[in-house]
């Protein structure tokens, strides 16, 4: 190559790098600290997984529900409740079921967001339901419901006064897939068991968006950013960074192998060349930009309830590029 040609390609270069770099980082997320605080239990019906999130700087992330890599068509799902070993009177948050009132806070052709009162609950009820200028007290639980094949399917449910939520994908073509994992964002307090304190619930119909507005200050949106029968997409923004807590938590519950919501646990650690996979009960900590929770073999309790995964965690208002997403292209050198 010419000695003109060779210093025309270097310039070339060393003008693209800058805009080469910035694309490959935008694909990095920010690393979190992941911390397994699971404990042992023989009682199926208590949430004994809990997989915190903590970083400061995070502002922004996506959480996934996606269907179990083994759910096929037409698959039997068991998701009958299991007390065996469980002796709920010595749980300080656990009240008998009663019959809720339910009513319904909005409603439109395919979505409708429900509301249900329990006649007793495991915290006081201070935390507000506000669609519009409708507001409520002493809601328990709100159940969203989207446009399906079949109508409509429920795919998130939120308790307000613990802050717990369950998500699910639309239930794939003749079958039935229930909720299992739940997990919490803002700054978790662990009083009794790990809990979120909201003082209010906004919902937006129009965007797909709650926006939670936390009692120690500080608020938070959670926006469904795509929903369909393979997975549920939602976005999470913070309007400042939490320091001194996680700002997120998974919780689900593992007796054994064959009896449990998730098994098993696999995360791309900052910096390594592979993803790390273990048993959610020996896994211990690590610092992560991706977290998939979840199993690979079916369970007989919530046989095909979804896996969960962490990502796009981000110090600026929106979630990284999501990991289905292709790569930006670089500008075209002129």
């Amino acid at each position: 190559m010419p000695h003109t040609l060779r210093l025309l390609a270097t310039l070339l270069l060393l003008l693209a790098a800058p805009t080469m770099s910035a694309h490959a980082a935008s694909a990095d997320a920010l690393a979190v600290d992941v911390k397994n605080e699971s404990e042992p239990v023989l009682c199926a019906e208590k949430d004994n997984v809990a997989v915190a999130f903590s970083n400061k700087d995070v502002r922004a992330f996506r959480i996934e529900a996606v269907h179990p890599v083994y759910t096929t068509v037409g698959m039997r799902d068991s998701s009958e409740a299991d007390w065996t070993a469980c002796d709920m009177t010595k749980e300080p948050d656990y009240a008998a079921p009663g019959v809720a009132k339910q009513m319904t806070l909005y409603e439109e052709p395919g979505m409708a967001l429900i509301g249900y009162r329990f006649p007793s609950f495991w915290r006081k009820s201070t935390a507000k339901v506000r669609i519009g200028d409708r507001v409520e007290d002493n809601i328990h639980m709100l159940q969203l419901w989207v446009p399906a094949p079949n109508g409509r399917d429920e795919v998130l449910v939120l308790y307000p006064q613990d802050g717990y939520w369950r998500p699910r994908p639309l239930n794939p073509p003749n079958m039935y897939s229930p909720y299992g994992s739940s997990f919490l964002v803002g700054p978790i307090d662990r009083d009794t068991r790990p809990h979120v304190e909201i003082k209010e619930v906004a919902f937006d119909p129009a965007a797909k968006r709650f926006t939670l507005t936390f009692a120690k200050g500080g608020s938070a949106t959670v926006s469904i950013a795509s929903v369909d029968d393979q997975r549920l997409a939602l976005d999470v923004g913070f309007d400042k960074g939490i320091a001194g807590q996680p700002f997120a938590m998974l919780r689900s519950m593992y007796i054994t192998e064959f009896n449990n919501d998730t098994a098993r646990i696999a995360m791309r650690e900052a910096g390594a060349k592979g993803w790390r996979e273990d048993n959610i009960m020996k896994f211990g900590s690590a610092r992560a930009t991706d977290i998939w929770i979840g199993r690979l073999a079916p369970s007989r309790h919530n046989t095909t309830s979804p896996d969960v995964v962490f990502s796009g965690f981000s110090d600026a208002a929106t979630p990284r590029r999501p990991r289905n997403e292709p790569p930006p292209m670089a500008p075209a050198s002129k």
